[in-house]
């Protein structure tokens, strides 16, 4: 007989052997593993695969949907981390791996994580950018407050608003603040004024507690809501230490629910006294503009020319004679300048008319209209005009004779 034949077992024998003395031991059924996450690959199906290491080593680990939906956070490559489940064997490969349950942040707590996480990744959207946030109104009329009806909240809110602004109308939209169900709760009451249009502002809040009692408040749509709505939002959860992400989203953040209705709403006392003020500086700019028309009136009236029109209008007659004297000698100094340079240019042009030297003696001749300079330009026989001082003498060219500088 082969001894090699003797207790043989096949891989999958081998495996669900293995299996079965892991899952049956108490320390493996039941362990919490401390190091770092690594390879983390976040399913479709919903499960988290990823491993747990540390300098000397490292596990493979899987959470099923189940477990992975109940995680306050994600989590991600990196993050050191407690993990809570068991150890079993993955028949199939042969391979042991850490089957988890839950998850928690290494030296801080998960909830705590969860809202740095969602804080930072609004923040990178923009849902913090002061620019979008609303400013308060001046002089609301109707407080739009999303709480719970029996708490304290609502009651110190709903009597510091009647003391500071007593035409001031609360409007309580009833909510749970505090579970499971206190995000879609609150997001109702803010759709609820947002599509009403009966308020001026919204206050969404709670009195304090613990981090675990403020959670709704940290909730990722939630602060979607909040940041969508038309109508202002403050935002006053718990105590001034407190802050929410809530707080980051909404137009302005109180401290506490008290602190809100004081900034929701004006003091009565101080509007009063504003107005007052108001009055006071209205009624001394009148006082003033009107003592001012009365002195120029009295002015008006102590001056000759309402006193006296006739004297006026004398002075400005006398003032008139005397530009229209200025204008007449302007008149007649430039008209004789102008005549003078007139009788110049017409004695000039009078010397260089050829015409008046036949005034003189002399005579010039013509042949069809042109002027006879030369004995060339006519020729015997030609009929030529002489004009002379006193007329025209026609005759006939006999014969010509040329000469040079006059001399035959």
């Amino acid at each position: 007989m082969n001894p090699y034949q003797k207790n043989v077992i096949s891989v999958s024998q081998l495996n669900s052997f293995v299996r079965l003395i892991i899952e049956n031991s108490e320390v493996l059924g039941d362990v919490y593993v401390r190091g770092e996450i690594s390879n983390f690959v976040n399913h479709r199906s919903g499960h988290f695969y990823f491993s747990v290491k540390d300098e000397n080593g490292a596990v493979k680990a899987v959470m099923f949907r189940t477990a992975a939906q109940k995680l306050a956070f994600l989590p991600e490559n990196g993050m050191k981390v407690i993990v809570h489940g068991r150890v079993s064997v993955f028949e199939r490969d042969g391979v042991y791996q850490l089957y988890a349950d839950d998850i928690q942040p290494d030296g801080v707590g998960s909830l705590y994580f969860a809202y740095e996480q969602l804080k930072a990744k609004l923040s990178a959207e923009g849902l913090f950018d002061p620019a979008h946030k609303k400013s308060l109104p001046a002089l609301p009329m109707r407080v739009g407050i999303v709480t719970s009806p029996t708490g304290a909240a609502i009651q110190d809110m709903k009597n510091i608003i009647g003391r500071r602004f007593p035409l001031c109308t609360v409007v309580l939209y009833p909510a749970l603040v505090q579970g499971e169900g206190a995000p879609a709760s609150i997001a109702r009451g803010i759709r609820y004024f947002n599509e009403k249009k009966s308020v001026d502002l919204i206050i969404i809040g709670r009195g304090g507690g613990s981090i675990e009692d403020l959670w709704a408040f940290n909730n990722e749509a939630l602060a979607r809501i909040v940041y969508a709505s038309d109508l202002p939002i403050i935002s006053a959860v718990g105590h001034e230490s407190d802050f929410t992400i809530c707080d980051f989203v909404a137009d302005v953040r109180a401290s506490t629910p008290s602190a809100a209705a004081e900034l929701a709403v004006p003091e009565a006392t101080e509007l009063k006294q504003r107005i007052e003020e108001r009055k006071e500086r209205m009624d001394f700019l009148i006082s003033s503009a009107v003592a001012q028309k009365r002195t120029r009136l009295e002015t008006l009236e102590r001056s000759k020319a309402l006193r006296s029109p006739l004297n006026t209008l004398d002075n400005r007659r006398i003032i008139l004679s005397s530009y229209l004297d200025s204008l007449d000698k302007s008149m007649e100094i430039i008209f004789g300048r102008k005549t003078s340079a007139y009788k110049a240019s017409t004695a000039a042009l009078g010397a260089l008319n050829p015409l008046a030297v036949l005034s003189r003696g002399y005579s010039v001749a013509f042949s069809d209209g042109k002027l006879i300079k030369s004995t060339q330009s006519v020729s015997a026989g030609d009929r030529i005009e002489t004009k002379v001082s006193d007329g025209v003498i026609y005759s006939t060219v006999s014969e010509t004779e040329r000469t040079e500088n006059g001399k035959k």
